[in-house]
């Protein structure tokens, strides 16, 4: 039986709560609250700030990085919208602790890419520089748009909006973080509900 644990810092009137962490669970990364007090930190120029509960992007390029837990074989879902299909962004996948360097995540692990108009290998579901997306099912901007993003040793399988659009065999490190691009002050992107299971 699947159990759903929350591994937020939940700020209540009973004060700060986090639960542990379980293999094969699924938890919730971001719901609502502050990121910087739920185990992520920022690296690197600009920020993420909170907008009516959702993160939202400013300036670059710069990465939000889940520091609480190192992943191995997981599968993590978000969703994220755009009010223009030129913005970027991405979701990294399985880097190193990167320090205040986010080119880390770009060099060491994967990037699965946000934009609708960046050509081969660097559309929306791409692994940016590494493979194109099949197809790009994304919707109009201001709409909310889904990505899962399935791990398994160096096996990845890229979902948009419940489309297999991406299946990749990486030879990178098999374990490491989950982070947020932040790409540019011209480029704001929103993400909220985001989810993983080991």
């Amino acid at each position: 039986m699947k159990h759903t644990l929350s591994i937020l810092l939940l700020l209540t009137a009973l004060g700060a709560c986090r639960m542990p962490l379980v293999k094969g669970t699924t938890s919730d990364l971001w719901v609502s609250g502050n990121p910087i007090d739920s185990g992520w930190q920022m690296c690197g120029p600009g920020e993420f700030v909170v907008e009516n509960g959702v993160l939202k992007t400013t300036g670059g390029m710069g990465m939000l990085w889940y520091a609480a837990e190192d992943f191995r074989n997981f599968e993590v879902e978000l969703e994220w919208m755009v009010e223009d299909a030129s913005y970027n962004s991405g979701v990294f996948v399985r880097f190193p602790d990167p320090g205040q360097e986010p080119y880390v995540a770009v060099n060491h692990g994967y990037e699965i890419q946000i934009c609708d108009v960046a050509g081969p290998k660097h559309n929306t579901g791409s692994i940016y520089s590494f493979q194109e997306a099949t197809s790009m099912p994304t919707l109009e901007p201001g709409s909310w748009n889904r990505m899962r993003i399935q791990v398994w040793d160096q096996r990845y399988k890229i979902y948009v909006n419940d489309q297999l659009v991406n299946e990749f065999e990486g030879d990178r490190s098999g374990h490491g973080f989950i982070g947020l691009q932040n790409h540019d002050d011209h480029s704001p992107v929103h993400f909220r509900n985001i989810r993983v299971t080991r």
